[in-house]
């Protein structure tokens, strides 16, 4: 049975190269200059900032999944977004052996409780216009697309697509 829970310190080096594993099947769909910002944001300090939740999704006693939680009204793209008023889902990442045992829902539906619970009433993500598979399963959870708030990180014309859900 997965089980999610808050990461822990010494976790964090760990997770992070998990990210990296994870989104390497990305590399082949965009430029080089593209893979190193997208593996740049993966493997900032970001991730614990203040008020940041950095979740991790157990199988058997290991670390398959991870995702952080952003807060509301926080500049998460230094400056390439303006501030949303919701918190927001980010590098979500599930390790390439663990695909399709629903860690990914399950760190998602904890992102929602946590949201609900903080008074929020959506939820946002942002995820790679190349991320077909990314794209499908939010999409599938009811986020619908919020033009307004895409953005292209590398100047290479690759949009990264803004998302949100309403919780009400």
């Amino acid at each position: 049975m997965i089980r999610i829970r808050d990461a822990k310190e010494e976790e964090l080096p760990f997770i992070r190269e998990q990210r990296v594993k994870a989104y390497e099947d990305h590399i082949a769909k965009i430029p080089q200059g593209h893979w190193q910002e997208l593996k740049k944001a993966i493997l900032s300090e970001a991730d614990v900032e203040e008020g940041v939740d950095l979740l991790v999704a157990e199988l058997a006693g290991e670390i398959i999944a991870s995702v952080a939680l952003f807060p509301a009204k926080i500049d998460a793209y230094d400056g390439k977004v303006e501030e949303l008023e919701y918190p927001e889902i980010r590098m979500l990442a599930v390790s390439p052996e663990a695909r399709g045992k629903g860690a990914a829902k399950r760190l998602i539906n904890e992102c929602m409780e946590r949201a609900i619970a903080k008074g929020y009433q959506s939820i946002g993500l942002h995820t790679g216009e190349f991320m077909n598979e990314a794209r499908n399963l939010y999409e599938n959870l009811g986020f619908e697309r919020v033009p307004e708030s895409d953005f292209i990180p590398a100047e290479d014309g690759i949009k990264v697509l803004g998302f949100r859900l309403s919780l009400v």
